[in-house]
């Protein structure tokens, strides 16, 4: 196996975090170089200077793409960290459903990663609005930087074993067995969710409306405090007054330098002015 010098590690982490925010420290090195082995191998390069050469100079994306595929860390459940999505049933859900005019709710779940937290949401607004829900445009964008979880995203299909933590009513209305091994989630809730590869690290987001709610949970683990601030005050722009943000519980934001109000623990709220 190629061994990789600090200084080829140091060239590429800086252009992994430059390009995607994402910070490698140093203890990580072994770990890069393992993910990346295999294509080292498969592109014939005898050392990993080789391969930031190739990786610099592909003008298709292709090589970029493998390599976001390999390094980012997917690892997500259903129902994972459960009480963000009690309180979004039981506190926010109401206070939107009350506020909101035109019936158009916008949440934003980034970092998707393989589907089941955009999919856990939209479950639990199809079960909030129940029959109103015909009125109302509840679709949920997901995004994530990986093309490889995307596509795992978008079938919707996952191990029966994955889904032994939804509630027993979510496994009978929302769920389709389809062997011993895989249920996929039922049609009309893979409609609610739209996929999209996106990176967070654009300089300015580019749609059009602001969000009434954004999930992003055990992402910014990954980046420095300028990167993660940089980004917390972009959400906080792209957030509808009386907003809220979900962030994972192993996160903070600084409540000395964001002008996010804290709720409760990774929950945050842009107070209406």
């Amino acid at each position: 196996m190629a061994v990789i010098t600090d200084k080829e590690f140091k060239q590429l982490a800086e252009y992994i975090e430059k390009n995607y925010g994402i910070h490698l420290k140093d203890e990580k090195k072994t770990l890069v170089a393992g993910r990346l082995h295999n294509v080292l191998v498969e592109n014939n390069f005898k050392t990993f200077s080789e391969y930031y050469e190739y990786l610099i100079s592909d003008k298709t994306n292709e090589a970029v793409t493998t390599l976001i595929n390999k390094i980012t860390t997917n690892h997500t459940f259903f129902m994972r960290e459960v009480d963000h999505f009690n309180y979004l049933k039981d506190h926010v859900l109401p206070y939107l459903q009350d506020t909101i005019k035109d019936k158009d709710l916008r949440i934003w779940s980034a970092g998707c990663s393989s589907g089941q937290e955009p999919y856990t949401l939209a479950m639990i607004v199809n079960d909030f609005f129940g029959k109103e829900k015909v009125w109302w445009d509840t679709k949920i964008l997901a995004t994530d930087i990986s093309d490889r979880v995307l596509e795992i995203a978008k079938t919707g299909e996952y191990p029966n074993s994955e889904i032994s933590t939804v509630p027993p009513m979510w496994k009978t209305n929302y769920f389709k067995k389809l062997n011993e091994e895989k249920s996929q989630v039922v049609t009309k809730i893979r409609d609610e969710v739209i996929f999209r590869k996106f990176n967070l690290m654009e300089r300015s987001f580019p749609f059009k409306r602001k969000f009434h709610v954004i999930f992003c949970r055990n992402v910014m683990i990954y980046f420095d405090n300028k990167t993660k601030d940089e980004l917390v005050n972009k959400y906080y722009d792209n957030l509808e007054p009386g907003g809220y943000l979900f962030i994972g519980h192993s996160e903070s934001l600084n409540r000395e330098t964001t002008k996010f109000k804290y709720i409760m623990p990774a929950v945050y709220r842009k107070e209406i002015r």
